[in-house]
C-alpha cells in the first residue's frame, strides 16, 4: 500500500492512452513518432508527441489549466492507494498497511481488540502535527477518512484509511487487553441470567462490569461444577468457542464402577450420540476408593452433556463431574467453589492471539480473587 501521493508508475496505462513499453510511445495508428527534445526531458523517456496528441484527440484527456485537452502533470494527478492500483491491473486490492490491527499487520493486535481512537489524537501520537492545529486541519478539510471528509470529534480504527493532503498514513493503536475471569463454579447454578425456576445463577456473584457485561465462555450443567471462563470481549469468546481452534476441554469424572478394556476403547474411538459421534481424545484411569473410580476424560468440542451422554452410552452413570482445565488455563487449588480469579494478561493475550503490552506483568495465575458475598451464601 502506498504511504503517499503517487504519480503513475511506468507501465501503466493512462486514460485513453496507450501503455507505454520499453520507453517507446506509440500514436493510435501504430505510427511511431519522436518528441521534441525539450518535452521529452521534462516528460520522461517514455512519453512522445504522438502520445500526446492521441489524448487531445481522443475526447477523454482532462483539460489543462488553459481549457487544452492534454496530459496532467504528475503533481496535479490524484493519488492512488495500492487497492485502487491493484484494481486498476485487475487484481486483488492490496491489505492495508502493517500497523495497530490492520490486515496485514504480522503479530500485531487484531482489529477486534484495537481500541478506537479520536482521530486528531491519532494524527497527533504519529506527528503530523498538535491536536489543534489537527482540528483546524480537519476544518480546512485537509483530512479524510476513507474517502470522506473528515469531521471534529470522529474515531477511528484500524481498519480506517486516513489521508492527510491526500497522503494515506499509516496510525498506531492502543492494544486493548480484555479482561477473562476464572471461576469455580459450584454444582447447584446455572449458566444464564434468566431461569423460569428462579435457580441461583452464575453471574450473580461476578463483579461488576463499567461497561459491557460478562459473557460466559460455554457453559457447565446445573450439576457440574469447576472452571468456568468469563470474559468482557465478545470476540474473545466466539474465539475461545469456536470449534476451528480445538480448544481442549478436562475433565475429572467419577462414576459407579471401572471401565473395561472394551469400553475404554469404544469411549476413545468413538461413541454413537443422537447428534453424532463422539470421543474422548484421552482417557486416564485416576483410581479411586470402594465403588467408586475417578477418570479424567479430554475432548475438543463441547456438545451439551456430551461427556454424561457418552458414559451413559456405556450404561454407566455419572456421580460426579468437574471440569478441572480449558484450553491453556488450569483451574487453581486456591480459588474455591464460588471464587473467582483474574486471569493473569500474559494468559489472556495468549488465549486472544496477541502480543503482550509493554511493561505488563502478572503472577502467571491470577491478579486477585474474591469470596462470593454473604448474602449469595445465604440464598443457597
Amino acid at each position: 500500500m502506498s504511504n503517499g501521493a503517487e504519480g503513475e508508475a511506468p507501465g501503466r496505462r493512462r486514460r485513453g492512452g496507450a501503455r507505454r513499453k520499453n520507453g517507446e510511445g506509440a500514436a493510435p495508428g501504430g505510427t511511431p513518432a519522436s518528441a521534441p527534445a525539450g518535452q521529452e526531458a521534462s516528460q520522461g523517456k517514455g512519453r512522445s508527441k504522438n502520445r500526446k496528441n492521441a489524448r487531445k484527440g481522443n475526447g477523454s484527456a482532462r483539460p489543462n489549466g488553459n481549457g487544452n485537452g492534454g496530459h496532467q502533470p504528475n503533481g496535479n494527478v490524484a493519488p492512488r492507494s495500492g487497492g485502487q492500483k491493484a484494481a486498476a491491473k485487475g487484481g486483488k486490492p492490496k491489505a492495508g498497511p502493517k500497523n495497530g490491527g490492520q490486515k496485514g499487520g504480522g503479530r500485531n493486535v487484531p482489529d477486534a481488540f484495537a481500541v478506537p481512537e479520536r482521530l486528531n489524537k491519532a494524527l497527533a501520537a504519529i506527528g503530523v502535527a498538535s491536536r489543534r492545529d489537527i482540528e483546524e486541519m480537519i476544518i480546512a478539510g485537509r483530512i479524510s477518512v476513507n474517502e470522506m471528509p473528515a469531521g471534529i470529534g470522529q474515531k477511528v480504527t484500524p481498519t480506517d484509511r486516513v489521508r492527510v493532503n491526500g497522503k494515506l498514513v499509516q496510525l498506531r493503536f492502543e492494544k486493548k487487553v480484555p479482561r477473562v475471569l476464572i471461576y469455580h463454579k459450584p454444582e447447584g447454578e446455572i449458566v444464564s441470567r434468566d431461569d423460569p425456576e428462579g435457580r441461583t445463577s452464575v453471574f450473580e456473584g461476578l463483579p461488576k462490569l463499567r461497561h459491557g457485561r460478562w459473557i460466559s465462555v460455554g457453559r457447565l450443567d446445573f450439576n457440574t461444577s469447576g472452571l468456568l471462563l468469563f470474559t468482557d470481549d465478545g470476540a474473545l469468546a466466539n474465539r475461545l468457542m469456536h470449534p476451528r481452534y480445538e480448544m481442549e476441554r478436562e475433565y475429572a469424572v467419577r462414576i459407579l464402577g471401572e471401565l473395561t478394556e472394551e469400553q475404554i476403547k469404544q469411549l476413545t474411538t468413538g461413541v454413537e450420540l443422537s447428534d453424532g459421534v463422539a470421543k474422548f481424545m484421552s482417557l486416564e484411569d485416576r483410581g479411586g476408593e470402594g465403588a467408586n473410580h475417578w477418570y479424567h476424560v479430554i475432548l475438543a468440542e463441547g456438545r451439551n452433556r456430551e461427556v454424561r451422554r457418552m458414559f451413559e452410552a456405556m450404561e454407566l452413570t455419572v456421580s460426579r463431574l468437574m471440569r478441572v482445565r480449558y484450553g491453556p488455563v488450569l483451574l487453581p487449588s486456591r480459588v474455591k467453589r464460588g471464587q473467582f480469579e483474574d486471569l493473569d494478561e500474559a494468559l489472556v493475550c495468549q488465549l486472544a492471539g496477541i502480543e503482550p503490552p509493554q511493561g505488563g506483568q502478572g503472577d502467571a495465575q491470577g491478579r486477585k480473587r474474591q469470596p462470593r458475598s454473604k448474602s449469595r451464601k445465604t440464598r443457597r
